[in-house]
Order: C-alpha cells, then structure tokens, then sequence
C-alpha cells in the first residue's frame, strides 16, 4: 500500500474530525482518552485551529497519514520541539481499518527521513506497557527502549505504565 505523510492544513479539519471520530473506541483502548468534549464539533474545529498556529510556530509538525486516493489512514506528529537542545516529542495513531498492514511503521521512517532535514538530534516516544504494536514500530524504526515509568495508572480496567523510548538522529 502506498503511504504518505501530509502537513496538517486547515481544510483536513471535517475529514480529520470524521477519522477520530470513527476510531474513537479503538484508540481509547490503548491510549487514555482525549474526553467527550474533544469530539464536540465546535471544540474539535477550535483545537484544530490551534494546532495549526503552533504548527506555523515551529513548536510541532502536525502530518496525517494518506493513501494514493489522499484518504487519512492516520496521524503521526512531533511536538513540543525544543529548538535549543534539537529534541522533538513523537506521537502517531493509525486507524483501526488500517492497522496491521504496516502503515505506522511507513508513515515513522518518512517522518524520520523528514526531521533528518530539519536539524533534530533526537526524537522521544512514549506509549503504553500495554501496546505492544506501537512499541514494535519504535523498535523496528531504531528507536532504543530507555525505561519504564515506575507510576502506574489505570486504563480500561488494566494496570499500566509509560515505556519510553528514543533516538538520537546521527546527521545532526
């Protein structure tokens, strides 16, 4: 399948809207909620309004996951990017119809591909004990396990901490 990343534009708002919408109970099954108020239409254009001011910021780089028809098959950002020590934060989530084909772990070595450009040293990751999926993309794109978060909490009736993970960019 063929896969791309996009920058974030303002006109992704209603498809991206729709894409979050329709995987809502999956994602809540691996990562905490974002709450009922996220998927309120007016809250979700506001948020995605702000998201593209600190996008022109430079803070993050928000990208949806496309196929060759420009359909979303996911999401995969960098925030919180520190311009002084040259490190950005990783988050992505693909859809449910879409998972198992390989997609996150296409859509993160483009990204890794991208952000070499772009003068970062190191890009962190956190997920969940219990997703395994996502910690075998980190794996498999390079990124190295740097530990466990002794805190637990609960999610979905499961006892789980944060796993993460990093990895330090070589052409910097």
């Amino acid at each position: 399948m063929g896969v791309f990343i996009e920058k974030l534009h303002v006109t992704d708002a209603e498809d991206l809207f729709n894409f979050e919408l329709e995987n809502r109970t999956f994602f809540e099954e691996t990562v905490p909620t974002r709450g009922d108020e996220y998927y309120n239409p007016e809250t979700f254009k506001k948020r995605h309004e702000t998201l593209l001011e600190e996008q022109v910021l430079g803070g993050s780089c928000f990208y949806l996951i496309k196929d060759k028809e420009s359909s979303i098959l996911g999401r995969i950002n960098l925030v919180d990017i520190d311009e002084s020590d040259k490190i950005g934060y990783l988050g992505y989530r693909v859809g449910q119809a879409h998972t198992g084909k390989g997609i996150a772990n296409k859509a993160l070595k483009i990204l890794v591909e991208t952000v070499t450009d772009e003068n970062l040293k190191q890009i962190k990751a956190k997920t969940t004990t219990n997703n395994i999926a996502s910690q075998r993309v980190l794996e498999k794109n390079g990124f190295e396990r740097i530990g466990t978060s002794s805190e637990e909490f609960e999610m979905n009736g499961q006892r789980v901490s944060f796993v993460y993970y990093a990895l330090n960019i070589s052409s910097c």
